[in-house]
């Protein structure tokens, strides 16, 4: 009786969670489109999470392309198919890799920072102010910061994906002796629309869920400094939750038009 009274009361939360966070996510449609808008704000915002998060997403891209050529390289030796390691290795990172890792990636820097960050202002009641002096903190905090991670995530996927391609080639030039040029030539040949096309439409679906996740975490945050941290924590592991939940109907949607 106990234990299905702890089930029930679990799913009780669950839905409820589910029920404030489309109500949450329609109360962002219904105010960005409404004046007045924020466009200082959101340059702002789109400034400090494209420039902060850039050399992290670099240094991931970098590693991710030289890890995953040295470790595809000795199997693909094996069968005597070396030479398709450029076009295996920009479908994999464009198509599903890169934009999925440095989403999770920029879900543990951006995400965190806009939950630990609204949550603050929530705790001392810096929201609350802005709410009394006729401020609309909802348009001024949560829209700006949903709208930057929508446009920025898929510029920083696109630079980190190049910056990948970047540290395959290096070790195909060393290791196989094939120059860049010929390295992205391969590479260009693999690549087509429809592989850039649905990578780019998912990863701003990534940076909305990022930025949703975040503000709706940190701006309904309870009181007292331990909620900052469940919310800064709360906001990453939904996210990256969700971020693989969008991957799988992106890629699933892909499949239907393109099977």
């Amino acid at each position: 009786m106990g234990r299905e009274k702890t089930i029930m009361d679990s799913s009780k939360v669950f839905f409820a969670e589910i029920g404030d966070m489309t109500y949450f996510t329609a109360r962002f449609f219904r105010e960005a489109f409404k004046p007045p808008f924020e466009f200082k704000e959101l340059l702002r915002q789109c400034y400090n999470m494209g420039n902060r998060s850039l050399l992290l997403v670099g240094v991931t891209g970098f590693i991710l392309g030289l890890v995953f050529t040295i470790q595809s390289r000795p199997t693909l030796m094996e069968f005597g198919a070396e030479s398709w390691m450029p076009s295996m290795v920009s479908i994999s990172i464009v198509r599903e890799i890169g934009p999925v890792i440095i989403a999770l990636i920029s879900a543990g820097r951006i995400g965190s920072g806009i939950g630990a960050e609204l949550g603050s202002m929530r705790v001392t009641e810096q929201i609350d102010a802005m709410e009394v002096s006729g401020t609309n903190p909802f348009k001024y905090l949560v829209v700006t910061r949903i709208l930057a991670t929508t446009l920025m995530l898929p510029l920083l996927i696109l630079i980190g994906d190049a910056i990948a391609l970047f540290g395959s080639a290096i070790i195909e030039n060393l290791k196989g002796e094939v120059s860049f040029q010929l390295y992205f030539n391969q590479v260009f040949d693999a690549l087509s629309f429809a592989d850039l096309i649905p990578a780019t439409i998912k990863s701003f679906f990534f940076g909305f869920a990022i930025g949703l996740v975040g503000c709706y975490k940190g701006y309904y945050c309870s009181k007292g400094t331990v909620g900052v941290g469940e919310a800064s924590n709360a906001a990453v592991v939904y996210t990256s939750m969700l971020l693989f939940v969008i991957d799988f109907i992106a890629v699933f949607v892909t499949d239907i038009f393109y099977g």
